[in-house]
């Protein structure tokens, strides 16, 4: 059986069990503070399992895409190293909320295993947990019993708490589970040893392909457990090991999920795969990183998330350059390569992910230009370590950290070139700083979250924000502290509430509870799962008591406009631009909206002028909005309403739309009656972001009018310095023409005096070790000037050093410059030196071993930074 082929045989067995075939989550998750990315197929149904939102269905299965390179599952160093772990994968599941259990779910595993599988019986094992004296939890005999049925006992094995106890996170839904794992070893070698004996022995070749999870409890802030309202299925098998296991082979890398992308990296980089799992092939390495890598960024931008510089973002970027790395230095690759490999990728999984082959061309672009700029990265971190401190043939710690931190140089790259230049690193001082560097992350991004307080029980909650802004009757259903970096915040839920939480690109609201005469501020407002929370400073006295809850009204307005104004905007950047311009992300706030589109090229003053006019136009216009909060997914999509790629939406959507012919998009958000409200439409800037994402910053109402009227108090204030009411623009162009010729006269002034010193600091050279030096601190002279004057002493000195500290206002700076000679014959290195004696003016440099800069923040070290040439010398 294909891949494909696998996948849809497991659609088709628990469709006909009456399971909804449900589309997967998007990679990166939004509403979940707990999780930064999908890691299990079971995320999407958190609130099923806790008993927050009631199924249509109480049956389902999917294919979930997943990924595990953060947190509590990080794998990333391992794989392609080894046969089996991947970055993104993906996660055959079927659920029961509160309907079958474990009777079930066991004799369905076993049939689809092995009679629509046909894996072989005698290959499988079961294991059942053991039990936990800690959380009070005995042995799993109803499970054992039932497996019993179709396994011998010496193939049912009871497991611990670390191999059979299942967790999403530190808190949230659990339960113990039942792990099939296969044998996949010659007869001869299950002969000689059972396979019982490599059952959670981290073997290759007797492996865990399906978890069947017993979801029964919720883990608590505390640590202890709780009982759900009801007992849920939750299984997760591993599709590329089924893959692996179904087609007989050793390695995940070695089924028709992976060998047409190898193929291709082979066919591209001209080197062969031999298929070596023992380390020895580093190209083999290389490729398989290359193969897995190149799936986990390619649907995590799909699903809207970019590479970065924080969050998701930056996870998504390391992946990407882990491959790059390997691609350079071990398939010798200097040009982008990964990007190749995305057309391959979108074809083999448009049945089951389409939304890749939808943005295949914009993938292709984000991950070509991030490779690009790493490569550009890789070479200055070569040319960096050419650099570096070298003392007793050692680099140091701290150098090897910032290749590490700065040039995404991992230690066991640095390590290689460092011993083909028959240096060593110091590993423990790099292991010190890459510690101090994870401990400064834990702790700003540590987070106590209390458990939640029950006030009134119930877990609805009625959203009336879009209809009115205040209500008088609410009640608190629950509430809990939350304390990160000794900050202590609290978070309200209420049954009722006009408080739009954050979402769609918008803030969330602002305001006040009251409670009898206690009036608590509302800081902001989130939504965890399904719930609104309102986050305070502080709980009100009487937690039992009628909450008055009030949203800041002209915040929610501006907010309002600037929402509308930004449906708006993506219609008219859809007309200017074209079609295939996509809502990237977006931040609608009171003070302005920012909109990031999929667009390659800067936008032209016309293009941009014309958005601005025709969101104008269809302001003035006076458009209502029509509104339309529960329509079938299906009518919306046939209405041409415009979609959010990496949003999940449900079977019933809330579409928004301001002129059928002009803009209908599904969203969640808050818009104002008629576009008339929003009075006037401004952009402020237009720039990139990322790799064919571009990003448009604007205003609107009174902020448009404040930023129009700023520009002319501006002009008028320019055209008062001219005392005339001439052509401003002509006068202004003249202004610069007489300042370029100023400028030209200065420059030549200055390197005339330098050349007038020239002479006497050559006389005043002095010899230090048998070396000429010429030194001095040279006042208002810029660097340019300087850099020429000691090249043009270092000629008529044949043979030399010129080293100068130059003091120019507060940013005082030392250049040092040697002839070749001394570089070659004595081994003195300018970079090395500059770098050493920077600390007299606290600051920091380097450079190449025949000229070098350093720059710092203290004048008054100067002179000794001049003295400690001689240190160096001697």
């Amino acid at each position: 059986m294909t891949a494909n082929q696998i996948r849809q045989a497991f659609f088709d067995y628990f469709e006909k069990k009456d399971h909804k075939i449900v589309s997967s989550a998007p990679i990166v998750l939004k509403d979940d503070p707990t999780l930064m990315f999908t890691n299990a197929g079971m995320n999407q149904f958190k609130d099923l399992f806790l008993g927050y939102k009631v199924p249509d269905n109480r049956r389902i299965a999917n294919s979930q895409k997943c990924l595990r390179v953060s947190g509590k599952h990080n794998d990333l160093e391992e794989v392609g190293r080894d046969s089996y772990h991947h970055t993104m994968f993906e996660m055959l599941g079927n659920w029961s909320v509160g309907d079958y259990f474990k009777k079930e779910a066991i004799a369905w595993a076993w049939e689809l295993l092995t009679k629509v599988y046909k894996l072989d019986p005698s290959r499988i094992y079961a294991t059942v947990f053991e039990g936990d004296h800690n959380d009070g939890l005995g042995k799993d005999d109803e499970a054992a019993t039932i497996w019993e049925q179709y396994l011998p006992a010496d193939r049912i094995l009871f497991c611990n708490k670390k191999d059979n106890f299942w967790e999403m996170g530190e808190t949230g839904p659990c339960g113990p589970c039942s792990e099939l794992h296969f044998d996949m070893r010659s007869d001869a070698d299950r002969a000689k040893l059972s396979g019982r004996e490599l059952v959670n022995k981290d073997s290759p070749e007797v492996i865990e392909i399906w978890n069947l999870v017993f979801m029964q409890f919720n883990r608590m802030a505390d640590g202890t457990l709780q009982s759900l309202p009801e007992n849920h299925i939750d299984t997760g098998m591993g599709f590329e090991r089924l893959c692996m296991a179904i087609q007989g082979k050793k390695s995940n890398y070695d089924t028709d999920i992976f060998t047409p992308f190898i193929e291709l990296i082979e066919k591209t980089s001209g080197v062969k795969y031999t298929g070596k799992y023992d380390g020895s092939s580093m190209s083999d390495i290389a490729m398989r990183i290359a193969a897995d890598h190149v799936r986990a960024v390619s649907f995590a931008i799909a699903d809207g998330e970019l590479p970065g510089n924080t969050g998701a973002g930056y996870v998504i970027r390391r992946i990407l350059r882990r491959a790059v790395r390997y691609n350079y230095t071990y398939l010798n690759q200097e040009e982008p390569m990964l990007f190749k490999l995305v057309n391959l990728l979108a074809d083999k999984f448009k049945s089951a992910f389409p939304e890749l082959q939808a943005q295949r061309g914009f993938v292709e672009k984000v991950i070509k230009e991030e490779e690009k700029s790493f490569l550009k990265t890789l070479n200055g971190g070569l040319k960096r370590l050419d650099n570096v401190t070298v003392v007793d043939s050692t680099i140091s710690g701290d150098d090897a950290f910032e290749l590490y931190d700065t040039y995404g140089f991992p230690i066991d790259l640095t390590r290689l070139i460092s011993e083909e230049k028959g240096l060593k690193v110091d590993e423990e001082g790099f292991n010190k700083a890459l510690q101090a560097q994870k401990d400064r992350g834990r702790k700003d991004a540590k987070r106590e979250t209390g458990d939640w307080n029950v006030v009134h029980p119930g877990r609805e909650v009625d959203f009336v924000g879009y209809d009115q802004l205040r209500v008088s009757d609410a009640k608190i259903l629950s509430y809990r502290a939350i304390k990160q970096k000794d900050e202590v915040v609290y978070q309200i839920v209420l049954n009722k509430t006009p408080f739009y939480a954050e979402g769609g690109g918008q803030v969330g609201d602002q305001g006040t509870l009251v409670v009898g005469a206690d009036v608590i501020k509302v800081i902001d407002t989130k939504k965890e799962n399904d719930l609104i929370v309102h986050f305070t400073t502080r709980l009100p006295e009487e937690l039992d008591g009628k909450v008055e809850a009030e949203v800041d009204e002209e915040k929610r307005r501006y907010t309002e406009n600037n929402h509308s104004a930004t449906h708006l905007l993506h219609s008219a950047l859809n007309r200017v631009l074209g079609s295939h311009v996509q809502q990237k992300g977006s931040l609608v706030r009171e003070a302005n909206l920012r909109f990031d589109f999929a667009h390659f090229q800067k936008m032209t003053d016309e293009e941009i002028s014309d958005v601005e006019r025709m969101v104008n136009e269809k302001i003035r216009e006076n458009i209502k909005l029509d509104e339309n909060r529960s329509i079938p997914i299906k009518d919306a999509k046939d209405a041409g309403a415009t979609m959010l790629f990496g949003e999940k939406y449900g079977d019933y959507v809330r579409m928004i739309t301001f002129d059928p012919e002009y803009s209908r998009e599904l969203c969640g958000g808050c818009h104002v009656n008629a576009t008339g409200e929003i009075g006037l439409f401004r952009i402020v800037s237009e720039g990139a972001v990322a790799a064919g994402v571009r990003r448009i910053e604007a205003v609107t109402s009174i902020k448009a009018e404040d930023f129009i009227n700023d520009k002319i108090n501006e002009l008028n204030e320019i055209k008062s310095l001219f005392k005339s009411t001439q052509n401003t623009v002509r006068q202004v162009s003249e202004l610069q023409d007489e300042n370029k010729i100023l400028q030209k006269e200065i420059e030549r002034l200055i390197a005339d005096t330098a050349l007038g010193i020239k002479d006497d600091l050559i006389k005043n050279a002095i010899e230090v070790n048998g070396i000429k030096v010429v030194k001095t601190i040279l006042k208002d002279l810029d660097s340019k000037n300087a850099k020429t004057l000691a090249y043009n002493i270092l000629g008529e000195l044949g043979s030399g050093l010129v080293y100068f500290g130059l003091e120019s206002g507060d940013k005082p700076q030392l250049m040092i410059a040697i002839t070749e000679d001394l570089v070659n014959d004595k081994g003195l290195h300018a970079g090395n030196m500059v770098k050493s004696l920077a600390s007299h003016i606290r600051g920091g440099g380097g450079g190449q071993p025949f000229f070098a800069t350093a720059g710092g923040s203290d004048n008054s070290g100067l002179s000794k930074a001049l003295e400690g040439l001689n240190v160096l010398l001697g």
